[in-house]
């Protein structure tokens, strides 16, 4: 008899000495006996041999069509034995030991197409790739890929960065974003954030194409708002430590988002429970700054829940001080009916309170005359009180369907203050304003994903319709150091959206080939009861259609390239109180976006490229600052972006992106006009540690070019700026963590938001056209604790 290698394990090192045991010419041959214990004491000495006998390694990696990894599958191994079963970590990857037999792999998973593959004795069992395919995208529902796999229809943030950041005030979050969004504050930290992507200023979400947000199917963006439409003021009651997974829409190429939705769309998805029973964060830094953050997450059998506290306090860098107060008040209750049915319950309620000290000009800075986190009038600031009562319905099917129900009830408050011209109008009383916003907010969303096979192949089926209602106050007051002395616009507005889509997407040869197309139908109703001026009254309607066309294409399972074609038409809606005033404008504009690109996913690397045309219509834009409206013709801009990630170890992971408009303008001028009020490129990075003896962090930098104010006089321009933030955290023992993190770490002098008009400093003063800005952070330190008790 004679015992020798194995031919299926892998071959022997070199160095490796083979041993030949019984028969032939062996030191050992001629004892049968002795020949049998020398081999049972190797085998049990030697790990490296017993595994060569008793045992085989299989192991690979879990891949979709188009190469994505796809992390948080069950693996199992069966065999003769008994079984094994692995779950794949963040890199889709899975290992597990069995016995030298034949093996049955099933692949399974939430909404995942079960697989399975048959190894026998004969065949390689390590470094496998297993493609699945999903029955209904990741994007439909909370299962989310977080491996850094790039898409360039969409971006995906999964909840890392948001639970070990430190973060102060709401705009902070929208930092971490990235994907070409470029984003400043007006008034220093409290107001809603000025948006500006793809060469297009959006103002605060809802011009210009609009970039939609949503929290849980809640829009953020308030129509017919008291400063601006689309404003997103509503995000002040969101609390970072909740955030469980963000999708970032890169346009307007799926069916189920509307208003609001033309240059992209940002969804921001919350927890249903969190990891421990309790949680407590402490934090505090420069500027006078405090935060703490309270949650209580009980473990229910039949459930999910917690309840979370937030307070945040900050003075920030200002000669006047910021005087910043925001309170949350989060809650979740998810009662699960059985394994494939859940109805649940949301609580958000909110209140904030600052003042601020507004955009100040630039030239008066330069001349030493004002500091740069001075102030022209210290009275500037609001405040705001939100809350949301939201409830849920959630049903899964056999075949793999998932029917959602969701509704919501808002009411929110707003009183803004600002002095934008100083004393260019009233030079007695000065040109403060109050603009006060009073509504309630309802609204419905159904959808129905159906996964079925259509001439084999496999197809998914999206339809679904949204009911969303405001009912309004709206009122522009002039006043002084805070009070009101006179009424220049008071208006009751009642604004309803009516929207049903379908979306048909199927799978073709073997997966390689997905086709997409869907259909929304969006109406409008308009209705205003002008307080002052009755002629401004009325009701008008409208209706639109949007079409989306997105293609996929993956030439070979053995190249790690996919080409991608995405079409979609966006649409945002106007101001009532522009829309009714002036009945023959638009009441819709709509933006054509077209996308071409290409992805690359290898295991530790991927590379995202595209090109991109926006055209937009022409737009009818209501001026809540004085009530004027402004008239905007059709434009178009187009450019290229470029993402990549890379995995430099399991720790150490580097991702990075840039987006260049090379061109924005408005069609049709001559000579041409130029789109102003944003940057043409716009760039980010970040070096993140994961994991490694207890330490967990990142080092991310954000870039934005300088760019145009005037539309038509190049040389009236914004600065740019190049900011870096570091954040650290370490596990100090398993239930308390150490953060630390330092803002503009190398404190670079910059600003947030620029911009071009006349104004008048002090009564008597010329009047003078400058650019007036807010002043971005100086660097900052903040470090805190945090604490976790009673693990699920």
């Amino acid at each position: 008899m004679m015992v020798t290698e194995d031919p299926t394990l892998p071959a022997p090192s070199p160095k490796r000495r083979v041993l030949a045991i019984g028969g032939g010419n062996g030191p050992l041959g001629s004892c049968p006996v002795l020949a049998g214990l020398v081999l049972v004491l190797l085998m049990t000495a030697s790990p490296v041999w017993a595994q060569t006998v008793s045992s085989r390694v299989v192991s690979g990696v879990i891949v979709t069509p188009k190469n994505e990894l796809i992390p948080g599958v069950t693996v199992t191994a069966r065999c003769a034995s008994g079984e094994q079963t692995a779950i794949t970590d963040a890199e889709g990857r899975f290992q597990v030991t069995v016995p030298p037999e034949p093996v049955q792999l099933r692949v399974e998973g939430k909404y995942i197409v079960p697989h399975e593959r048959l190894i026998g004795m004969s065949e390689v069992s390590e470094n496998l790739e297993l493609q699945i395919e999903f029955r209904i995208p990741p994007v439909h529902e909370s299962m989310v890929i977080v491996a850094p796999q790039l898409d360039p229809s969409i971006n995906r943030r999964n909840d890392a960065v948001y639970k070990n950041t430190l973060f102060l005030r709401d705009d902070q979050v929208f930092q971490t974003l990235d994907a070409g969004i470029n984003a400043g504050q007006h008034e220093g930290g409290g107001k809603s954030l000025e948006i500006r992507r793809f060469g297009f200023n959006l103002d605060h979400g809802g011009v210009s194409g609009g970039l939609k947000v949503l929290v849980d199917d809640v829009q953020q963006n308030q129509s017919t708002q008291g400063h601006g439409q689309g404003y997103l003021g509503q995000l002040k009651s969101l609390t970072p430590e909740l955030v469980h997974d963000v999708d970032i829409l890169n346009g307007p190429f799926r069916a189920e988002y509307g208003d609001f939705s033309g240059l992209g769309v940002v969804h921001i998805r919350l927890r249903e429970s969190l990891a421990e029973q309790f949680m407590a964060r402490i934090q505090g830094g420069s500027f006078g700054t405090i935060r703490t953050f309270l949650a209580y997450s009980p473990h229910l059998r039949k459930g999910d829940a917690f309840i979370a506290y937030e307070r945040s306090r900050t003075d920030g860098p200002f000669v006047s001080p910021l005087r910043y107060k925001r309170d949350n008040v989060t809650g979740n209750l998810t009662w699960h009916l059985d394994e494939h049915e859940s109805i649940g319950f949301r609580l958000n309620a909110s209140r904030n309170d600052f003042f601020s000290s507004g955009q100040i000009p630039l030239d008066e800075v330069a001349a030493g005359r004002l500091d740069r986190f001075g102030s022209i009038d210290p009275e500037n600031g609001g405040r705001v009180r939100t809350t949301t009562l939201g409830t849920y319905y959630r049903k899964e099917f056999g075949s793999g369907g998932l029917f959602k129900l969701d509704g919501f009830f808002t009411r929110s408050l707003l009183d803004l203050y600002s002095n934008f011209t100083f004393f260019l109008v009233d030079e007695v009383n000065g040109d403060g304003i109050q603009q006060h916003d009073s509504r309630n907010q309802e609204g419905i969303n159904a959808q129905l994903i159906h996964p079925f096979q259509f001439l084999g192949q496999h197809a998914v089926l999206t339809a679904g319709g949204n009911f969303h209602d405001n009912h309004i106050l709206v009122g522009l007051y002039n006043s002084v150091a805070r009070n009101p002395i006179a009424t220049s616009t008071k208006a009751r507005a009642h604004v309803s959206n009516l929207a049903g889509y379908l979306q048909q997407g199927i799978d073709l040869i073997h997966g390689h080939l997905h086709v997409d197309a869907g259909l929304r139908y969006d109406w409008f109703r308009f209705d205003v009861d002008d307080k002052l001026v009755p002629s401004f009254s009325g009701v008008q309607s409208h209706s639109q259609l949007q079409p989306k066309f997105n293609v996929a294409y993956s030439p070979s399972d053995r190249l790690p390239l996919t080409f991608y074609f995405n079409y979609g038409r966006g649409i945002s809606s106007q101001d009532a109180r522009g829309v009714v005033r002036e009945p023959g404008g638009p009441k819709i504009s709509t933006t054509d976006f077209y996308q071409v690109g290409t992805s690359h996913n290898f295991s530790r690397f991927s590379l995202s490229t595209d090109v991109f045309l926006i055209d937009r219509s022409h737009e009818q834009v209501y001026i809540p600052d004085d009530g004027s409206l402004e008239f905007k013709g059709p434009s178009r801009a187009y450019g290229f972006e470029v993402k990549s990630s890379l995995r430099i170890t399991r720790q150490l992971s580097f991702n990075g992106g840039i987006t260049k408009v090379t061109n924005a303008y408005y069609r049709g001028t001559r000579p041409r006009v130029y789109v102003d009020r944003a940057p043409h490129v716009v760039a980010n990075t970040a070096l993140t540690l994961t994991g490694w003896r207890g330490f967990t962090g990142s080092l991310r930098y954000r870039h934005a070019s300088n760019y145009r104010l005037d539309g038509e006089d190049p040389g009236i321009r914004a600065s740019g700026h190049d900011v870096l933030d570091l954040s650290l955290t370490k596990r100090i023992r398993p239930w308390i963590d150490f953060n630390f993190a330092i803002d503009n770490l190398t404190d670079k002098t910059y600003y947030e938001t620029q911009n071009y008009f006349e104004s008048r400093l002090r009564p008597g003063d010329p009047v003078v056209s400058r650019i007036h800005g807010t002043p971005g952070y100086p660097i900052g330190v903040t470090a805190g604790l945090t604490f976790h008790f009673l693990g699920k």
